[in-house]
């Protein structure tokens, strides 16, 4: 049995390598703390919140993020593809997520406000119903990606191949066309 941490307050901690494994939190709160050095192996995090912490290069393997909101934090070059999938539930606010690795996960619902998502790994992602407000999708890929009923309409550099991802009912404002039409070279002005 994993321990377990209910409706508590960390701040400004420096995890360690194993300082979180086998543990269980719900309703806590995390601020100022880093994580980078954690290899994350069987946490769970349940309605937990993150704010203004760093996950640089983080291992996550096994570890269950059940609605978990991530404010102002700097989370680059994690590979998020080996989390529990059972009830994975995600919110990104004023975040940075380059280099993320979201591979093949379902993240229905998933939302992105106001983030840095530059060359994140979206392949074979199941979005449905996902929303980027504002978000900077430089180099990201969708490629095998279920985006229907995705919100992109105020997202920014995306390049996006209609013909390998599915886009039924997504959202895209006008400007963002280019991003659609790259491959077929077409100028749009």
């Amino acid at each position: 049995m994993p321990e377990y941490f209910f409706d508590q307050h960390y701040n400004n901690i420096l995890y360690g390598q194993e300082s979180l494994n086998l543990k269980e939190f719900e309703s806590c709160t995390f601020t100022n703390c880093n994580f980078s050095e954690c290899n994350f192996i069987g946490v769970i995090f349940i309605h937990c919140e993150f704010n203004n912490c760093i996950f640089d290069n983080a291992k996550i393997n096994h570890t269950a993020f059940r609605t978990v909101h991530f404010n102002h934090c700097q989370i680059k070059e994690v590979n998020f593809a080996m989390s529990d999938k059972l009830i994975f539930e995600m919110h990104f606010n004023h975040c940075v997520l380059d280099f993320y690795k979201f591979y093949a996960l379902k993240l229905k619902g998933i939302t992105f406000n106001n983030s840095s998502l530059i060359a994140v790994d979206f392949m074979a992602t199941n979005l449905t119903g996902a929303q980027f407000y504002n978000c900077d999708l430089y180099r990201s890929e969708f490629e095998k990606a279920i985006a229907n009923k995705v919100d992109f309409s105020s997202s920014y550099n995306y390049t996006i191949d209609p013909t390998k991802t599915q886009l039924k009912k997504a959202k895209f404002a006008l400007e963002g066309l280019k991003g659609l039409l790259y491959k077929h070279g077409i100028i749009v002005e």
